[in-house]
């Protein structure tokens, strides 16, 4: 495991305001994070761990973050963000059809057939909830079909520098969408330009209208962190497949500090959340340990 700092440029850190003078004199730098934090010490759960300070662009842990995996409905993430790309509006309306059941997995859904749902709404299902007929459906009737949307991922990620990530339907089911931990924390810095994929990213729950039967229809967030008060959550998707076991990934503030945490191949029901748990006591712990000296110097610079 590599625990040297490593830059990887993925934040938009000059477009944010400077830090105010009190945020300045409790600033710790990333570096002094992983040197006086002892990374190496931090122990994981998961087989793919990446902890990076998006202010500065630092990683400030990891674990065979470019060893491609599958990473099942984090791929979701993805479809969400081509969607917003294409400029669909979101208020068209999308009925739910016997073509968008999950055929490989038989995975449910409280999406029925014959449901007419809002694009928005879907969204909302498909990365919220995770739904995987609401993916399907987003799929099926994007412009040019479901083949043109695994295009558009594809040529994406291409854009977006994620070297070794491949997409092959836009759920997350098919174990031919892989990717990394570096690639991932690229994607996850793309969604800053649509903060309405954000915030149906984080929602802690939500309802949604079939306007063919004016029912509401309710859903709850994978992740249960972003039901919780003592966490700031602005971006959040789990995804669970036997291949890929259980993976998060999550923009998240520790402290003061901003945070993107990709997890892959993580065994246990829990054990993510574990993970997330340990490594906000190693951050919270790794800065009581810079010495104040260090963090006189850091808000001086």
């Amino acid at each position: 495991m590599g625990l040297a700092i490593t830059a990887i440029y993925v934040t938009s850190v000059a477009d944010e305001p400077l830090a105010t003078e009190s945020e300045s004199e409790h600033y710790i730098k990333a570096a002094e994070i992983v040197e006086y934090g002892r990374p190496e010490k931090l122990f994981l759960r998961s087989g793919v761990a990446l902890v990076m300070d998006d202010r500065e662009g630092v990683i400030l842990y990891e674990r065979n973050i470019d060893r491609p995996r599958p990473i099942a409905s984090l791929t979701k993430i993805m479809t969400a963000l081509v969607i917003f790309e294409s400029g669909v509006p979101l208020d068209s309306l999308i009925e739910i059809t016997r073509a968008d059941r999950d055929r490989l997995r038989r995975t449910g859904s409280r999406l029925a057939y014959g449901a007419l749902i809002s694009q928005y709404d879907l969204l909302r299902a498909a990365v919220g909830a995770s739904d995987n007929r609401a993916a399907a459906a987003l799929a099926r009737t994007y412009p040019g079909g479901k083949k043109a949307m695994i295009r558009a991922m594809n040529t994406l990620a291409k854009e977006l520098g994620m070297r070794h990530t491949r997409f092959t339907d836009s759920s997350g089911l098919d174990n031919g969408n892989v990717s990394t931990a570096r690639d991932l924390a690229l994607l996850s810095a793309a969604t800053e330009k649509y903060p309405l994929l954000r915030e149906i990213a984080s929602e802690p729950s939500f309802t949604v209208i079939d306007h063919a039967s004016g029912q509401e229809i309710s859903f709850h967030n994978t992740n249960r962190l972003v039901q919780r008060d003592t966490w700031d959550i602005s971006l959040s998707k789990t995804g669970y497949t036997s291949a890929a076991g259980n993976c998060l990934l999550m923009q998240t503030t520790i402290g003061n500090r901003p945070l993107t945490i990709v997890l892959l191949n993580s065994w246990g029901k829990y054990s993510r959340y574990g993970d997330v748990n340990r490594i906000q006591k190693w951050l919270l712990n790794a800065e009581q340990n810079v010495p104040p000296e260090q963090t006189a110097s850091a808000s001086t610079s």
